[in-house]
């Protein structure tokens, strides 16, 4: 298994697949975009497939996300998720996505073996989508959402972050919009994963924030604590059900503790936590010949190091020098 020294177990694999993305939302990069990881530095699609199941037969992972960048820009990603779910034992599969694409690519991932899916969407105002992403492409993401649902990619969970005078009046609306259409919202609290390192504690919209302007509109009702396990979202029943929000406070409610996540990079580094300032390297050793067994246990050391928190209370805290699109979800 992949445990820590802190007697916790990763199961839940993120794959960044590429660290491109066709947005530019200004809490992850700057306008101009960043210089993208050269190619030749990149796993393969048979580089990623074979990392996976080594993951999955070796060491016990038993859910596996595809992340980026953008999932969706890998033109092998369909191939990949088909071969990850003829795996066996078969994790559960899902992808987090910023929804552009989705119209075209939600069934062909449905019928490859994609499980489910988490879609960015942080305002349901085009003008703000512009502003936050530069690009204007709103409609796009609405439709890819509606595309995942019809597809069967349920339950359909949007992902929102709001930030403070710029989409932080959005939190009823978003809401009201998921409810009406089946979706399951989750709110996260921005967190100092940016390329420009510009994030500041003072702009960032806190959990208790967001749930002082759900309640102000709605009845919560936290949901059963025992079903969340290591999830990171805490669960409101809203007006008494079905419907529910969460709200993923990863800075001011930290769920360290019970953290069962591990990461592996586009160009193949393993990352125990999104801040963590070191990476382990498993492109290298496969390519240089490594047998699986040799690899899991690479892997199984990377773990066994992870720090009991991500450390961004702490007074002495640095972001990490990769920014989250480099890093994966």
């Amino acid at each position: 298994m992949l445990s820590d020294s802190f007697g916790r177990v990763a199961t839940d694999l993120r794959v960044s697949v590429t660290d491109r993305c066709n947005l530019r939302c200004g809490y992850c990069m700057p306008a101009e975009g960043l210089d993208w990881l050269p190619k030749p530095t990149l796993l393969t699609d048979d580089e990623i497939v074979r990392l996976i199941s080594v993951a999955v037969r070796l060491l016990g992972v038993t859910e596996v996300r595809f992340t980026g960048g953008e999932p969706l820009l890998r033109r092998g990603l369909p191939e990949i998720v088909a071969r990850t779910a003829a795996l066996r034992p078969r994790p559960e599969i899902s992808l987090t996505t910023n929804g552009i694409g989705l119209t075209r690519l939600a069934g062909p991932l449905r019928s490859a073996g994609l499980d489910r899916i988490n879609v960015s969407l942080d305002t349901l105002r085009p003008a703000t989508f512009r502003e936050l992403s530069r690009r204007d492409r709103l409609a796009d993401v609405l439709d890819g959402v509606a595309a995942a649902a019809a597809a069967g990619l349920t339950p359909v969970k949007v992902n929102s972050v709001l930030m403070r005078g710029v989409n932080d009046d959005e939190a009823p609306s978003l809401l009201r919009f998921c409810l009406a259409r089946g979706y399951e919202l989750r709110f996260i609290e921005q967190m100092p994963l940016d390329a420009q390192h510009g994030w500041r504690r003072a702009d960032m919209v806190t959990a208790d924030e967001i749930l002082s302007a759900l309640s102000a509109e709605f009845e919560l009702t936290p949901d059963d604590p025992a079903a969340r396990g290591s999830a990171p979202a805490e669960v409101f029943i809203v007006d008494g059900g079905p419907g529910r929000v969460g709200v993923i406070g990863s800075v001011t409610r930290p769920f360290c503790g019970a953290c069962d996540r591990v990461r592996l990079t586009a160009d193949g580094q393993v990352r125990n936590c999104l801040f963590a300032r070191t990476e382990t390297d498993l492109r290298g050793p496969l390519r240089a010949g490594a047998a699986d067994e040799e690899v899991a246990a690479l892997w199984r050391q990377a773990v066994a190091t992870k720090l009991p928190g991500h450390g961004i209370n702490d007074p002495g805290f640095l972001q990490p020098a990769r920014p989250m699109s480099a890093i994966g979800g």
